[in-house]
């Protein structure tokens, strides 16, 4: 009697699990995005423009306020991402508000998208990238030129060998 109902508590629990991790899928994960306002150059010989100012505006907050050459970011849970743009193309234009909806990689954190791509209708590959943070730059004063990885360039009084002086 007791095994039985040690077996069904731990298939209770293998479900309830299961149960969770199904909503964690279905949730989705988090994602840091960023967007870009910046001139697209090159793609298939021509270059997108970036916009005088472009508004970028979530679940109704604003999330975002680019001018020309600028980027900024937010974050968002979840695979299926939904913003409003207000563009305005070039200075002393009415913005014009366009809606879009964008399925995110699973498997990506750091979504840069490219707002003048995106808005122009190219390919996934023109406006999407991968988020890469800059490696840090070692300082050159951080290195030792004598080898001494403690940093006590010989003071410690064992200058002779010993240590003992002149015994």
């Amino acid at each position: 009697m007791k095994s039985k109902r040690r077996i069904l508590f731990s298939l209770l629990m293998v479900l309830i699990l299961a149960a969770v991790s199904a909503c964690m899928l279905v949730i989705g994960r988090g994602h840091t995005l960023y967007f870009d306002n910046k001139t697209l150059e090159g793609y298939e010989g021509q270059d997108y423009k970036a916009y005088e100012r472009v508004v970028v505006t979530v679940k109704g907050k604003e999330v975002a306020k680019l001018n020309k050459r600028e980027r900024d970011m937010t974050t968002w849970i979840g695979q299926n991402f939904k913003m409003t743009l207000a563009v305005t193309e070039k200075k002393g234009d009415e913005p014009v508000v366009q809606e879009i909806s964008l399925k995110l990689p699973y498997s990506v954190d750091g979504i840069v998208i490219n707002l003048p791509a995106l808005l122009a209708g190219l390919p996934e590959e023109a406006w999407f990238s991968e988020f890469v943070p800059a490696a840090a730059e070692k300082d050159p004063e951080d290195e030792n030129p004598d080898g001494d990885s403690f940093g006590l360039d010989g003071e410690l009084g064992l200058e002779d060998g010993l240590g003992l002086g002149d015994i």
